[in-house]
């Protein structure tokens, strides 16, 4: 009998990868030092909107160590270069040309205005202080509502309108529900709220940088993307280049978090300037340009109307969002709220739904996708509206929702936005959360500290969440006119001694894909975990493949793995037999063994691999190779879900806040790696407890970003945030063969909600329904001297500075 071997997947493995990105000993695109390399310096426009009416770059030129200067038509000489926009959502939409370079007039503060070239980084940035400039400025357009008004001042003349693009989903006219006006006019109780979703800033670890060597027959870009194999298409077609000529290449990448999705100006501006002057060129932003001119993410305003009747049963859902968009369209950028249209539904059996968002151009630096694009938006205002509902029926706002979400005998379940949820048990996840959290102790304490009138007062904030993950599949991108498609592929090359290399498209920017797809091979192919190493990153190596954002490596990437695998096993097979003097039919494979039925007549994957390499005696017509590739384009998104429960003290005399506990419960389908989910499900809590707390970009009355250094956009630590306990319920799902579903934005997903709700419910007894995010004590303060909502001004106690963090843990 074969023996039995413990299986890989659910081991909670150390990653392969820590080793070396713990210790440094690794590179990064910065690390990256060529023969003769010379470095790039962008000169940024501190105004937000103007005209250019004069640039001398003659001084720079004659500076140390200058060796050129280009403007934008030194680079792009008819103009025709525009950066790329990948999801035009819908026809009309507007399309502003993005140059590479300011071309006559800047549209954020921060747009890039001259490029200078030099023998060092250090000399390029100094000559950059002897380009003169003079500009005519122009209104700044900053409001998202005032300016869609008729008059407004326009970021773009040309366009005649700020709008970008006006994308509706009707439930009456797509058939998957009845009509939200209907509803709502025929409901008992109708309750409308306007939330604000602020901007927020990625503040990945690694800034963004660029090397390109044009000196060898094919051009390789080295670049911190999260895109290999987009930004190598991309680059190809924005700039007319020769794709098979373009190699990309992502070295270890430091965070990313949707920051790094995008195909950068900086980027083509290197490839310009590598292939004019033959020279290898390195651009390296600082960390205030990052946070001045990497794209921005949220920026919404959204009003949401829920109604239902008396007994608490939900009857119509409307949201009409504005977005924000910056001045131009992102790669994605344009869809990122189009994404949350379908989860602003969530996990409630609405049966109608009305969904309209105004897309809007703005001076500011454009908003593209953020972790979780669009859906902790969606998440943030359904769980928000749900707990505002609660509190007009007089309902516990846990029993409102278990009155309303999808049971989990009713799975597979078609929502009203037109999705079919393949798995999932909502109660599950919810009762070990209570139990975890002791949600009905808390109410009781609750209660006695509002008795008694304690000035520290107790908030329990819920987020019952589902999000779609594994952005896919490609025909529904295709029905929302997204520019790519959604598969993912890989490839298994089976060496001579057995061991395995897998080439993936997923590009790892600090997921742990080198630990898990080894975990997956090992368990398809019966190999020891060590012998598998994992290749990604490289259009030369691994040269097709969608890239890492939107919770897809696992659920779409990792099944190409599996889908490979299988390939092996299948060409390895025929070759076995015939080495073990069978049918084909007679083989079983287990544990890496193929086995003839009822003996103990055995050969391994390695000893095929061996016989495959010397092919001495292979069967007839069979080929000398196991390499097997495999291209997986999934049918359904996948659907993980759970219940965060945050309890919050208020001291209502100071509005200073102090996360008390923090319990979430998720469910990801089948865990690959815990270790791996334990550390997406932390540093996700982190970026959503930040953005309800912490974190905001502002902008002053004249464009300028004024929080533009860390002392400013308050990021926390490890140190200012709550211990989290952790747990998982498992609904294994349907639409993938490893039962998996996706984590890494989930955390984000779910926490926001649950702590601004703990927070409201903490003072609603003052008359307070909301406050305006980041809930900074001054905010909360202002609350509850009056009573109502609270929602700073721009420059309102931006981050809230050092002064709210609680030492011990929470914040204040």
């Amino acid at each position: 009998m074969t023996a039995t071997i413990e299986p890989e997947v659910g081991k909670a493995r150390l990653r392969k990868e820590d080793e070396r990105l713990i210790t440094g000993r690794t590179r990064w695109t910065d690390n990256i030092t060529l023969p003769g390399m010379l470095h790039l310096a962008v000169l940024r426009s501190p105004m937000a909107h103007a005209k250019i009416t004069s640039l001398d770059v003659s001084a720079a030129k004659d500076a140390p160590g200058v060796v050129a200067v280009y403007t934008a038509r030194d680079l792009d000489p008819d103009g025709s270069i525009g950066m790329p926009c990948a999801w035009p959502i819908t026809p009309d939409m507007k399309s502003p040309r993005r140059p590479v370079l300011a071309d006559g007039q800047v549209n954020f503060a921060g747009e890039g205005i001259a490029v200078v070239v030099a023998r060092s980084a250090g000399e390029a940035h100094d000559a950059l202080e002897a380009i003169e400039v003079e500009y005519d400025e122009l209104p700044v357009v900053l409001d998202m509502e005032a300016a869609l008004a008729e008059g407004a001042p326009l970021v773009h003349e040309d366009l005649g309108t700020n709008k970008n693009a006006l994308w509706i989903f009707d439930s009456a006219e797509a058939g998957t529900g009845g009509n939200v006006e209907d509803a709502i006019a025929s409901s008992e109780i109708v309750v409308k709220r306007r939330f604000r979703q602020q901007r927020l800033i990625p503040a990945f670890m690694e800034p963004r940088a660029c090397v390109v060597d044009p000196t060898s027959a094919q051009m390789t870009m080295w670049s911190a993307t999260q895109i290999p194999h987009i930004l190598r298409v991309m680059t190809a077609l924005t700039l007319g280049l020769p794709e098979h000529k373009v190699r990309v290449i992502a070295p270890d990448v430091g965070g990313g978090f949707g920051g790094k999705i995008a195909v950068l100006p900086e980027e083509m501006m290197t490839v310009l300037v590598a292939n004019k002057l033959g020279k290898p060129v390195k651009w390296n932003e600082s960390r205030s340009e990052s946070i001045l001119t990497a794209h921005h993410g949220r920026d919404q305003i959204q009003d949401i109307t829920i109604s239902a009747n008396a007994d608490g049963t939900v009857t119509g859902l409307k949201v009409e969002l504005i977005a924000n968009l910056g001045a131009y369209n992102g790669l994605v950028g344009p869809g990122v709220p189009i994404l949350g249209a379908f989860m602003f539904n969530a996990i409630y059996k609405f049966p109608a739904y009305h969904f309209a968002c105004t897309n809007v151009f703005t001076t500011t630096t454009l908003t593209d996708a953020y972790r979780g694009a669009g859906r902790p938006e969606a998440t943030f205002a359904v769980e928000r509206i749900m707990d505002e509902l609660a509190d007009e029926l007089g309902m516990d706002p846990m029993e409102l929702r278990e009155k309303n979400w999808i049971k989990h005998e009713e799975f597979p379940f078609t929502t009203v936005a037109g999705l079919t949820y393949d798995s999932g048990n909502y109660e599950a996840a919810t009762a070990k959360a209570k139990e975890l959290f002791d949600y009905d102790g808390l109410r009781r304490e609750q209660q006695q500290r509002r008795d008694s009138g304690d000035p520290v007062q107790l908030g329990i904030g819920i987020s019952t969440f589902t999000e779609m993950c594994g952005l896919a599949p490609s025909r529904v991108l295709g029905s929302l006119d997204y520019g790519a498609g959604g598969w993912e592929y890989a490839q298994l090359r089976v060496l001579p001694t057995g061991k395995i290399e897998v080439t993936t498209g997923a590009s790892a920017h600090g997921q742990g894909h080198e630990t898990a797809w080894s975990q997956i091979v090992a368990d398809q192919l019966g190999v020891p975990f060590e012998d598998v190493e994992v290749l990604h990153g490289d259009t030369q190596s691994s040269h097709k493949g969608m890239d890492t954002y939107g919770s897809r490596s696992l659920t779409v990437g990792g099944v190409a793995v599996v889908k490979a695998a299988e390939k092996v096993v299948a060409k390895a097979k025929p070759i076995a037999a015939h080495m073990l003097e069978c049918a084909e039919d007679d083989l079983d494979f287990a544990n890496g063994k193929f086995t003839v039925k009822g003996t103990d007549s055995s050969t391994t994957i390695q000893d095929v691999a061996l016989a495959v390499f010397a092919a001495h005696d292979l069967p007839d017509g069979i080929e000398p190779s196991l390499d097997s590739d495999a291209t997986f384009d999934p049918e359904n998104f996948s659907f993980p879900h759970g219940t965060h429960l945050c309890a919050a003290e208020v001291d209502t005399e100071t509005g200073r806040i102090k996360l008390r506990s923090y319990v979430c419960v998720d469910d990801v389908g089948v865990v690959v790696n815990p270790l791996i989910v334990d550390g997406q499900v932390h540093g996700g809590l982190a970026q959503g407890i930040a953005q309800a707390l912490f974190e905001e970009a502002v902008h002053d009355e004249s464009g300028t970003l004024t929080t533009g250094t860390f002392a400013d956009y308050l990021l926390p630590s490890a140190a200012d945030l709550p211990s989290f306990t952790t747990a998982r319920t498992e609904t294994p799902s349907t639409t993938n063969p490893l039962g998996a579903k996706g984590v890494g934005e989930a955390g984000t997903i779910a926490s926001t909600p649950a702590v601004v709700n703990a927070v409201v419910d903490a003072v609603r007894h003052f008359g307070v329904n909301d406050i305006e995010m980041p809930l900074t004590p001054m905010r909360v303060w202002h609350a509850i001297q009056h009573g109502t909502t609270a929602a700073g001004g721009p420059g309102s106690e931006a981050g809230g500075g050092l002064g709210s963090i609680d030492a011990s843990g929470g914040a204040q």
